[in-house]
């Protein structure tokens, strides 16, 4: 059974990730207005109606402005962290609302979503994994620095959403004042392009196929530079530059032998919450 991965929205103005099969989807995030979900999942060629769920990963607006409406209009339940939830301030219907722990898989048919903590100057931050036929696909995004958390679950993705948020040149040389620029680069803000690049050249897994390049900063970041910072290290890794404006393709990848199988039997040995939509 292949796994379907797309970028719906990337930036600092709205973030969603697709993540799913020939059955069920979820989505991660939804950080631009439904209407603008619903135009761009039609674009690339994918429904709402095999979405099951959102997985929130922070309460920041570029993660949530887009959810209660989406949320209400096609019945999809969320699941947010209660920290998160208290930090949103947003309110859902009861029925909807679903809570889930660091390390406590939660499982959506033949998906299974890891959530794990990160750092991150948010109430309660999550990065995921999304987990089909021992293929792992990473969201990982908003990170103050390359923690252990997520250099461990980098370290398992078949395809993996990493933020390459700013250049540094750029933001030093920026209009940003300092205490905004102090706020992206203090380990709890987001990761640079070279700080991506050394996680992934560090620790990318030998079964890594796809890289998603994702977050990038409209103000601090440039297209361009990260799509030739990554081509030149990429070897036989598919690099894509995300965008805020517009989705991806939608790639494809096929059910992978378990090269790391061994980590992934590790990885899913965790308490799972099994759900049927």
């Amino acid at each position: 059974m292949a796994v379907e991965v797309c970028s719906i929205a990337s930036g600092s103005n709205g973030n969603c990730y697709y993540v799913g099969n020939e059955n069920e989807a979820v989505l991660v995030d939804a950080g631009i207005s439904c209407k603008e979900i619903e135009l761009r999942m039609k674009r690339a060629g994918l429904s709402l109606q095999k979405v099951k769920a959102v997985f929130v990963s922070h309460e920041h607006t570029d993660h949530i402005s887009g959810l209660p409406v989406l949320a209400k209009k096609y019945k999809l339940p969320v699941f947010i962290s209660e920290g998160t939830l208290k930090g949103s301030r947003l309110w859902f219907e009861k029925s909807l609302l679903h809570h889930f722990t660091a390390s406590e898989d939660v499982v959506i048919g033949d998906l299974t979503v890891h959530p794990f903590s990160k750092l991150h100057d948010a109430a309660d931050p999550f990065s995921f994994t999304v987990s089909c036929n021992n293929t792992i696909v990473g969201v990982i995004t908003d990170i103050g620095k390359a923690c252990e958390n997520v250099v461990y679950h980098f370290q398992q993705c078949h395809a993996v959403f990493l933020e390459s948020n700013y250049d540094e040149q750029m933001l030093d040389k920026g209009r940003y004042p300092f205490y905004l620029k102090n706020r992206i680069r203090n380990g709890y803000g987001h990761i640079s392009n070279r700080q991506a690049l050394d996680l992934f050249l560090q620790h990318r897994s030998p079964s890594l196929s796809h890289l998603f390049l994702s977050h990038l900063s409209y103000n601090n970041n440039c297209p361009k530079l990260v799509e030739d910072l990554f081509a030149a290290n990429a070897g036989k890794v598919k690099t894509i530059v995300t965008s805020r404006s517009r989705e991806t393709e939608v790639y494809k990848l096929a059910a992978l032998s378990a090269l790391l199988q061994n980590n992934f039997d590790a990885f899913v040995q965790q308490p799972q919450l099994a759900f049927s939509f």
